[in-house]
């Protein structure tokens, strides 16, 4: 799994197996906020209840340093 990194809008998209195709995810579960209050994390669901992503808002404070410099920047 490679992690998307879009430093502009600070946000993070690691896919769970395969990249999801545009409009696969059906569902998003985005109540899961971090205890501190830097971000949000959303979870990405397919038409069969699969989770197929999750989406970290508040990247930069959420991740350990070393996976955003690993990831692939967009």
């Amino acid at each position: 799994m490679r992690i998307r990194y879009d430093p502009s809008a600070n946000a993070a998209y690691l896919p769970v197996g395969r990249e999801p195709e545009p409009g696969e995810s059906v569902e998003q579960v985005c109540d899961i906020a971090d205890p501190h209050g830097f971000g949000e994390i959303i979870l990405d669901f397919d038409a069969a209840g699969h989770l197929i992503g999750v989406e970290i808002l508040g990247a930069r404070k959420l991740l350990r340093p070393e996976a955003l410099a690993d990831a692939d920047i967009l």
